[in-house]
């Protein structure tokens, strides 16, 4: 049996893309190269490793195996070649990085720039997923490091703790929702009418969860893409919304404002950094994984 590294890295791309035309782009190779070599490595190991589907390809129970090892195997040349590249110019690393909303607007972005500057042979590159998500593309090989609530099924992860987060809703200063409390329950509040992220966001999938759970849907007045155009949309008082308590306390130090924390046990939230095992990962990953842990 044998594979290369051309066969393991196509691989891994279709794997990432759920696609065998988008690996092949990925990996530099024809569609019709691409098919013979998944095909060809199928014939060695006598299983199928994806599923062909209309719009795409999953893996089958084998792929996800081969996905596992691939991955180990990639990080392994890569750990190799980051040894090697201290001793040369010009090497760089690639760390992927996946983390829920919370993370990606708050903490993140500033530990990300401080590591950044100070390792300028070592890339990011940074996912935004919900945090069931994230556990489960961790655990299928997909990342590197992975930052998601605790909520979330992380058992077969380890974890490092990262922050807590809580979540709050937002209205304009002269609005007269949520007027002179100092708590609310999602529940009291979910027939508003609500600014939200667009669909597969983060944290408003995780939102919309919890009013499905109440047998209720959210009134979208508009849907957007960043949380900075949901605060100026909430300031001119076109609707409410729910945020991480930290941005809406850095916005109100430019906009008016009123901020009310969520009172339900799920608005808050711990937050931890995960990684399949932290011994495995690269040292370039390694690295980034000390930064990030020292903010727990």
């Amino acid at each position: 049996m044998r594979f290369d590294l051309v066969d393991l890295r196509l691989f891994l791309h279709i794997a990432e893309s759920g696609s065998i035309t988008a690996g092949a782009d990925r990996s530099g190779l024809a569609l019709a190269s691409a098919s013979a070599r998944i095909k060809g490595m199928e014939d060695m190991l006598g299983v199928a490793l994806v599923e062909r589907k209309r719009r795409g390809v999953t893996l089958t129970s084998a792929g996800h195996t081969l996905l596992h090892h691939a991955r180990t195997i990639q990080n392994q040349i890569e750990a190799m070649t980051g040894d090697l590249g201290e001793h040369a110019d010009g090497f760089r690393a690639r760390i992927r990085l996946l983390a829920n909303t919370a993370a990606a607007t708050q903490s993140l972005p500033e530990l990300l720039s401080t590591f950044l500057v100070a390792n300028p042979h070592i890339d990011v590159d940074l996912e935004e997923h919900p945090s069931h998500l994230i556990a489960e593309k961790l655990v299928n090989g997909y990342a590197d490091l992975g930052i998601a609530a605790s909520w979330a099924d992380l058992s077969n992860l380890e974890q490092r703790p990262f922050c807590t987060d809580r979540l709050a809703i937002i209205a304009a200063h002269n609005s007269p929702f949520a007027s002179g409390a100092r708590s609310i329950r999602f529940e009291d509040a979910v027939n508003e009418p609500f600014i939200g992220l667009n669909i597969g966001n983060a944290l408003q999938e995780h939102i919309i969860r919890q009013a499905a759970q109440l047998g209720r849907h959210v009134n979208f007045r508009v849907r957007v893409t960043t949380l900075e155009t949901v605060i100026q949309l909430v300031s001119n008082n076109v609707g409410i919304a729910i945020v991480p308590e930290g941005a809406a306390r850095k916005s109100s130090r430019t906009r008016k404002l009123r901020i009310v924390p969520l009172s339900n046990d799920w608005a808050t939230r711990r937050l931890c950094l995960c990684a399949r095992r932290f011994s495995d990962l690269t040292p370039q990953a390694a690295r980034l994984a000390d930064i990030l842990s020292q903010t727990g």
